[in-house]
């Protein structure tokens, strides 16, 4: 699903435009990468937790050449689902009955 569909079924389940929707949409975008630009987590109840973790410094060696090389420490963003998105995605999307 692409950004236009995504708009589009949020907009027809909220009743809203897609204009507004987008806008929403965006904003809400724009507040988490400030969130993470600032290192804090977001946890979204029914969903999950995204998380900035801190990479390590490593060292990686080259499969090709059998050199060694430092790779410098970096933050990665992760999202850790709930257990119950896990265990759906897991049965191929069908809901608990």
């Amino acid at each position: 699903m692409n950004n236009k569909d995504f708009i589009s079924r949020l907009a027809q389940r909220t009743g809203y435009s897609q204009v507004p929707t987008q806008r929403m949409v965006t904003n809400v975008i724009d507040a988490m990468s400030d969130a993470f630009q600032d290192g804090n987590s977001l946890a979204i109840d029914g969903f999950g937790l995204f998380e900035v973790k801190k990479k390590m410094e490593r060292v990686m060696v080259s499969p090709t050449t059998q050199q060694r090389m430092l790779v410098p420490p970096k933050l990665v963003l992760a999202f850790k689902p709930i257990a119950a998105w896990k265990e759906r995605i897991k049965k191929g999307g069908e809901a608990d009955e």
